[in-house]
């Protein structure tokens, strides 16, 4: 359960989300700056999504300000297991109806890092909407969900 000390200020549906990691991370601290990483890849930013860019710091002036360096310790030094949250995370998708694999097919999550919007990249495929749910072809992709 959550404590006082774990609050942050984020939406609902993504403290609901962090929630269900909260025992993966053996301190306040992490799982607080487990919700200030999420809420920075979800965040519309103006560019790329570098550690910066996470924390709406900008880059190079305030590249060594604390909470850069924050998110940085978290994702490099911190002690929690990588497994463990991909097992947690493939977990929480398949329990939801909406992203679970069924005999239609499976969603593929696209990390490519490509804009999706807009007009055709030169060195991209063409765009898409970053999520394809339910192509047929994904369940070849999915075997590591079975």
């Amino acid at each position: 359960m959550a404590t006082t000390h774990d609050s942050l200020t984020v939406p609902l549906p993504l403290e609901q989300y962090a929630r269900g990691f909260d025992d993966l991370f053996r301190t306040h601290i992490q799982r607080r700056r487990f919700r200030e990483y999420v809420a920075g890849l979800l965040l519309p930013r103006d560019r790329n999504k570098t550690l910066t860019a996470l924390v709406g710091a900008e880059p190079i002036v305030q590249a060594q300000t604390a909470p850069v360096q924050q998110v940085q310790y978290f994702l490099s030094e911190a002690e929690w297991e990588a497994e463990a949250m991909t097992s947690r995370q493939i977990a929480l998708l398949r329990a939801e109806p909406l992203t679970a694999p069924h005999a239609a097919g499976a969603p593929v999550i696209d990390e490519t890092g490509v804009r999706k919007d807009g007009t055709p990249t030169a060195h991209g495929p063409r765009p898409t909407s970053g999520l394809r749910i339910w192509a047929p072809s994904a369940r070849r992709r999915m075997a590591s969900w079975r």
